[in-house]
């Protein structure tokens, strides 16, 4: 039965509350969950447009006439242990150059990345990050419209547990161990990056 008493003029609907934009500190642990990766530490660079991501092996391959890749994410830094073998599809082929001014075109792939409680798609160009110090660098495009970066600060979103932490200050492990399918850990390195870790895409 509807209600007899007519509608008041002039009554203002309840505004919605706006959650407040999660901030980041200048590192951060993320995951990357459809690959079984808990804990990978990564940097959060605006001065960078594209993410990238470390991949070793990498190796191109075609599904139904589309380019693929296959490559290995070493979730530890400087360490080859515990690598997870990551296969995707080639969105894009771009220019990089890194901050020595070296280009390199590399392929992009698009990977779901947990950061803080949600989980976001981000696009990651590929390429070898050895000297780099972090396993993986979070650009702007990752960040706009979602995350404030606080450049003073780390860990804003929290850490692993300690066992995970003191592992990634583990002695370095050489290539060619033995690849799984299984989940990865990150830690605390004692490490956190170094000149020429940032990456720029041209154009």
């Amino acid at each position: 039965m509807p209600d007899p008493t007519p509608a008041r003029k002039g009554t203002k609907r309840p505004r919605r509350t706006r959650r407040p934009t999660p901030s980041l500190g200048w590192r951060e642990w993320v995951g990357l969950p459809d690959h079984g990766i808990d804990w990978v530490k990564a940097k959060v660079d605006t001065g960078a447009r594209t993410s990238s991501l470390h991949a070793a092996g990498l190796h191109t391959f075609e599904v139904e006439n589309r380019e693929w890749v296959r490559f290995s994410v070493y979730p530890w830094q400087r360490s080859s242990a515990d690598a997870v073998l990551v296969e995707a599809r080639v969105l894009d082929r771009r220019q990089v150059r890194s901050s020595s001014g070296a280009t390199e075109r590399r392929p992009v792939v698009v990977l779901p990345v947990r950061i803080g409680d949600g989980v976001v798609d981000v696009e990651f160009t590929l390429t070898r990050r050895d000297q780099m110090g972090f396993r993986m660098l979070l650009g702007r495009q990752a960040l706009r419209g979602r995350f404030l970066v606080d450049t003073g600060r780390s860990y804003l979103l929290g850490q692993p547990p300690r066992p995970e932490r003191r592992a990634n200050r583990a002695p370095e492990v050489p290539d060619g161990l033995p690849v799984h399918d299984g989940a990865g850990h990150a830690g605390d390195g004692a490490s956190d990056g170094g000149a020429g870790d940032e990456d720029r895409v041209d154009g």
